[in-house]
Formats: structure tokens, sequence, C-alpha cells
């Protein structure tokens, strides 16, 4: 069994910068919802999956933000033009026959880790889909990340295993937490240790394997004196932030086989919405030719007022797009 699943939030809001703003002749934003459709339908085709979940954040905090206040405290409030199109989105996966899954109190990234887990344990193939390189931890011999990513200025999905994360950083995919644990996230607003960069963490890990093997070599020559004063004056905070990184794989979702096999849906819906929408090009893409479009009063975009807040940007001005 092949799972496909799909970092809601992250491929949305790449969806969204990566394209120019959309809208139709009455004013709706559509293009987050044009690209993440597009993205979908490539990584359909790439993977070949028997199952696809979509994963999404929700407003509440979650059990990191309760640890540590500073968590994602440096981010700002998404644009409106992306947040109008979030919950339409989700209607119309929906409508497509796409299961959509989230956990109060929990990060998309850690349903991302749960159900990779569960493809472990049953030796199924996992792919995660995912602009965010968070998620590299999760790598393993049954997990695949697809990173969405900016090469020479145009979109691409690199793909990243065990091997590629070898030569890419010469560590095992789980030594990245170990690596974050030191040199901290400005756009998590993880706090790391205090002058401990990328390439000194890099470096720590590489030689003494992990957070824990770093203090229990605090007296090697091969640590500088003042990356010592540092490592010593932060080790609480490198422990803290060795939790915050640390992707769980215990989430309270559903994650058993069968779970996330793509159903029906509800294609007049769906080929009404891309009317509404006017993304024509996609109806025959998802093989909804020949559909008659659901009455317009029969249908209604319904999601609970929570949904519909404003949501979190990264410093540099990308959103993560929750809902």
């Amino acid at each position: 069994m092949r799972l496909l699943v799909i970092d809601g939030n992250s491929i949305a809001n790449r969806a969204f910068y990566g394209i120019k703003l959309l809208t139709t002749k009455d004013g709706r934003y559509t293009n987050a919802i044009y690209g993440f459709l597009n993205i979908l339908l490539s990584l359909l085709k790439e993977c070949q999956p028997d199952e696809v979940a979509v994963a999404f954040d929700l407003k509440a905090p979650t059990f990191r933000h309760k640890m540590y206040d500073g968590y994602k405290a440096t981010r700002h409030a998404m644009p409106e033009e992306l947040a109008q199109q979030m919950p339409v989105l989700k209607q119309l996966l929906a409508d497509l026959g796409y299961r959509t899954v989230t956990a109060e109190g929990w990060e998309a990234d850690d349903i991302l880790g749960t159900l990779a887990a569960a493809c472990a344990a049953r030796k199924d193939d996992c792919f995660l889909a995912t602009g965010d390189r968070d998620s590299l931890q999760l790598v393993s011999e049954s997990t695949t990340v697809l990173l969405a990513a900016t090469v020479m200025g145009r979109s691409k999905t690199v793909v990243m295993d065990e091997d590629a994360i070898q030569e890419k950083y010469g560590l095992a995919p789980k030594q990245l937490i170990e690596v974050k644990s030191l040199m901290g996230d400005t756009s998590d607003n993880i706090p790391g240790v205090k002058g401990i960069g990328e390439k000194t963490a890099l470096s720590l890990v590489q030689t003494f394997g992990s957070l824990e093997g770093v203090y229990e070599n605090i007296d090697d020559k091969r640590i500088k004196p003042k990356q010592r004063e540092h490592l010593l004056e932060d080790k609480s905070m490198a422990e803290l932030s060795h939790t915050l990184g640390t992707i769980r794989t215990d989430a309270p979702i559903d994650t058993a086989e069968g779970s996330y096999t793509v159903g029906e849906g509800n294609k007049p819906a769906a080929v009404r919405l891309l009317q509404e929408l006017e993304i024509h090009s996609l109806i025959p893409r998802f093989g909804l030719d020949g559909v008659a479009p659901k009455a317009a009063e029969e249908q209604a975009v319904e999601l609970p007022e929570a949904e519909l807040a404003p949501l979190p940007l990264t410093p540099a001005g990308h959103s993560q797009v929750a809902a």
C-alpha cells in the first residue's frame, strides 16, 4: 500500500506565493486553490498512491505553544486574500473525495509524522508532500519526503530519501532534530543555543552524534572555548528546543489502512464550485467531464467560524496557512 500525505498548510502557502493573485469576475481570490489543485494532480501522477490524506493545522494553540510562550510568537497575520481561499479549498477537496485530517492541539507536522509511523509499522510506503524542511527528520526506509522547493527560480519537487539526506547533511534524518536543538529556528522562534549557527551545529552533531553526545563531551578540545561557554549557558534552551523541534508520531488521528482511500465525494458539487471559481481547465483533469453541476442553491460552503480567523505568517511574509 502506498499513502500520500499532503501538508495542506505548506502546499497552499507555496501555491499562493508562487502564482500571481487571481480573481474571478466577481472578485473571489483563486490563485492558492488553482495552484494547490495543480500540485495535487502532479503528486498523484508522480506517486500513484492508493490513499491520500491532506493534513491541516487548526487555529487553537498546540502543546508546543503551551510548553513555550515564545513558540511561533514572531509570526504575523496571514493576508486576507489567502484566508478567504482556505475554506473553499477544503470544501473542494471534500467534494473531490479527498479526506482532510486535523487534530486539536497538534500541528500538521505531527499528523504527517503519525501517518508515516503507521505506514512504517505496516511496512507500507509513505510519501510526504511539503515545503517544510522540518519534515526531513521523518525520512526513513519507508518514508520519502517530496520537498516543494524553488530551484533556479522555478518550482520543483525534490525527492528526499535517506541517501539524499546523508549526501546533503552528512547525517541520518533523525539527527536533524539534534541540529535544530543547537541552532534553533527563527521561523518557529525556537531558541537553540546563542552563537551556534547551522554550520557549527552540523559539525557538532556530525562529531558527537546528538545533543546529549555534545554535552557528554563538553570538555572535548574539538569544542571551542566560546562555543563551550554558550552551550553551558543555554543548555536548558537546547533541551527545550529539542522537544519543540521533534515531530511527534502519536497524534490522535485515524491511522488504519484504508482510512484515506479517495472516495466518491460529491462530483456535481465539485463541478459547480470549479465553474464558480472559473477554473474550468481542471474539470476534465479530475475526470469530471460530463458531470452535471449541482444547482447553485443546493451548495454552500459552511465551516465553523473559528476556521475563518486570521492565521500566522513567517517573518519573511510567507504564511503557514492554517485553517
